[in-house]
């Protein structure tokens, strides 16, 4: 594949989507398909957003992901089917697929010397292979603290804000997980009064009926995080943001988004499989943030202590 058309991939990244349709399906009277808000049945599209030189030499290539379904989630496990190429296949990369776009959600460190070569992030569903492929494209180098943000006064006196967590690390599937966050932060940038904005690729589930040979789930799904608030959604408040990174089915955040009060920001979240877990938190000033992960095990029976 040529550069000239990997770099869709990034035209995803900057906030251009490309749509195609067959022209003869729309040529008989049917309704465009691009019009339509599925809640199952569509892929994962990987995404490559840029890459940053980092204080020692080496490079970080950043990447995130869009689900394409309203409602939807799925696991796909580290392997043929979920692979970072060249090297281990296992480079941090979610195994957890929530809903709708998740930027920059994790990066790759390559070496000083990696010169011309690529970096490709596969993703296998349903049999279909979408790949992100990144490389040292001058035009593509970004500032990973202040990706697609306007540089103001304000803007550039904030300091991100700092968590610390308090998780247990077991705990049995019947009992609800009570998560415990500690947030300090400068109070910049000065909150906006007013409703919180939704994130763009956020929206709510489709209130219109999907194409025929599409399978619908239940809206009433368990609710997942809204993933990492981006470009000036959280300038309403300081903010923690839970979400599923890795494990084997959604969970129920109550709240996914905390808002931070006298420094804490609690919530719960229910199981419904067992097996082991990767959550994580996102505190978010509206600029800057602090992003913690943290690996639990859910049993089946009684929590082990």
């Amino acid at each position: 594949m040529s550069h000239d058309c990997r770099s869709l991939v990034s035209l995803v990244a900057l906030g251009f989507v490309v749509f195609t349709a067959d022209p003869t399906v729309i040529g008989q009277g049917n309704p465009d398909p691009t019009s339509f808000r599925f809640n199952t049945g569509q892929g994962v599209q990987p995404i490559f957003e840029g890459w940053a030189k980092n204080q020692d030499g080496t490079f970080t290539m950043y990447f995130g992901y869009l689900n394409r379904n309203y409602v939807e989630t799925m696991e796909i496990p580290v392997g043929p089917d979920n692979k970072v190429e060249p090297g281990t296949p296992d480079r941090g990369q979610p195994t957890f697929f929530n809903t709708r776009i998740h930027r920059m959600g994790f990066g790759v460190q390559v070496p000083k010397d990696w010169g011309k070569k690529e970096l490709t992030w596969s993703v296998t569903l349903r049999g279909a292979t979408e790949k992100a492929v990144g490389w040292l494209q001058p035009e593509w180098e970004i500032d990973p603290i202040y990706f697609g943000k306007t540089r103001t006064q304000e803007s550039l006196k904030n300091k991100p804000p700092s968590m610390v967590l308090d998780v247990p690390a077991t705990l049995s599937l019947s009992n609800p997980l009570t998560l415990k966050a500690t947030v300090q932060d400068d109070g910049l940038p000065t909150p906006r009064k007013g409703p919180r904005r939704q994130a763009v690729g956020q929206e709510t589930p489709p209130t219109l009926k999907p194409l025929p040979d599409q399978p619908e789930l239940p809206v009433n799904v368990p609710a997942v995080g809204a993933g990492r608030a981006r470009g000036g959604q959280g300038s309403q408040g300081l903010v923690v943001n839970w979400m599923v990174w890795r494990g084997p089915a959604a969970v129920a955040f109550d709240p996914a988004t905390v808002t931070v009060k006298d420094g804490k920001a609690d919530a719960t979240a229910a199981f419904t499989k067992p097996r082991t877990y990767v959550l994580r938190a996102i505190a978010n000033d509206g600029e800057l943030n602090d992003q913690k992960d943290v690996k639990l095990t859910v049993t089946a029976g009684t929590a082990q202590h």
